[in-house]
């Protein structure tokens, strides 16, 4: 047996009040949006029902997002929505008609998108202004993996690494933006600057959307459980919306995961009153994707009302998720999952790998009739920390 460090706090803010925004009605129109985009395919829905019997559930469900668009991580599904939106909005458009061939042909004047990310959502944004005829620019935090500049540089965007962390370059990109007449995609929101951050996060959805769905034409049982990873709080917030309608808030119980060195959703779940707590510093951590500070105000409304628990778990734990969805059980399908997007595998395989894993299980409410939704959001967008994480044992569990 393995020790890990894994805090989790039951959420005593939830009300399981839904969200007018992050809706089944919104989520439905953001994915067949999705649906008219060249290209577009489902993403695969894998059932791991090996790694469910060994870990004593009824089920495991793995949404598999390397497959998206070519794109290798879930981010574009938020970045071309909330650009189609902006720029439906800009030319009198109703988005249920947006034409990417009109887009292309009729408007002369191009835009510059500019965005910071830690590299998922940077791609994202740059591919979708590429699909669009647009200019993107893409400022990345210090410490940004080469592969990761190269991939967003791929879809003729300027990409800049500065030396600061995530949440001071998306002050500084703001400051740029409105010096340079540029339009920010960002997913997350500030005084001011709401409508962008809702139509990523409703793009987002889309995931979800086509899992419920998925799960039906398998003939699956629904989730009991989801596990969701928190950076900001977009992606988490954006699904989470849609499935408490969905599924019945107070029938699902939603799991909201971070790394510890940026576990910004998890102190405010452990706040006394609620309220929105920000880490500071470096947040370096394994899941860059997730190494984000301070929370969406917009994200955590959905999150302290509909989550059961917040989890903060060491960097040991997404090390141990890519491994096992990297080497299955017989019978299972080998998935190929970064740092941010194997985290709730990990948190799974960390509590049934513990030395107290039944009270681990009864913190979280799983057992035996459990069926646990999860998201792996990126597959390998760093291969080099990839292999020496799957292949030479970096953050070792033993």
């Amino acid at each position: 047996m393995a020790k890990f460090k894994i805090d989790i706090n039951a959420n005593k803010h939830f009300t399981g009040e839904l969200s007018p925004v992050f809706s089944v009605a919104e989520a439905r129109k953001a994915s067949q949006f999705h649906k008219g985009l060249q290209g577009y395919e489902p993403t695969p829905l894998r059932d791991l029902s090996s790694l469910a019997e060994m870990m004593g559930v009824k089920g495991i469900l793995v949404k598999d997002e390397s497959y998206r668009f070519g794109l290798n991580a879930f981010k574009m599904l938020g970045g071309v929505y909330a650009i189609a939106r902006l720029l439906c909005e800009e030319f009198g458009w109703g988005i249920e008609q947006f034409d990417f061939d009109k887009l292309k042909n009729e408007v002369d004047e191009k835009m510059t998108f500019a965005t910071t990310t830690d590299g998922n959502h940077g791609r994202g944004v740059a591919w979708a202004a590429e699909q669009l005829g647009q200019n993107a620019i893409v400022y990345m935090p210090k410490g940004a993996a080469e592969q990761r500049v190269k991939n967003i540089r791929s879809h003729g965007a300027e990409c800049i690494v500065t030396d600061m962390n995530y949440d001071d370059t998306v002050r500084m990109v703001a400051e740029k933006a409105q010096q340079n007449d540029w339009k920010i995609v960002q997913d997350t929101a500030w005084e001011g600057y709401t409508d962008i951050p809702t139509w990523i996060m409703q793009g987002y959805s889309t995931m979800a959307v086509e899992a419920i769905e998925q799960i039906a034409e398998q003939g699956l049982p629904k989730p009991t459980h989801v596990v969701l990873q928190a950076g900001v709080g977009a992606m988490a917030a954006g699904v989470l919306g849609y499935l408490a309608e969905e599924l019945g808030a107070s029938d699902l119980k939603a799991i909201i995961v971070e790394p510890d060195q940026a576990d910004c959703i998890y102190r405010s779940g452990s706040s006394e009153k609620g309220e929105m707590i920000n880490v500071g510093g470096d947040m370096a951590t394994i899941a860059v994707g997730l190494a984000c500070g301070e929370p969406n105000p917009l994200s955590w409304d959905v999150l302290r009302n509909c989550s059961s628990h917040f989890v903060s778990v060491e960097d040991k734990v997404p090390a141990l998720g890519m491994r096992v969805l990297g080497n299955p059980l017989a019978g299972d399908e080998r998935i190929v999952s970064g740092e941010s997007g194997a985290i709730g595998t990990g948190l799974l395989a960390a509590v049934h790998f513990s030395d107290n894993k039944a009270e681990l299980m009864q913190s979280l409410n799983l057992n035996e009739d459990s069926v646990v939704l999860l998201l792996s959001t990126e597959g390998e967008t760093d291969p080099v920390n990839y292999r020496d994480v799957v292949w030479q044992g970096k953050y070792s569990s033993i």
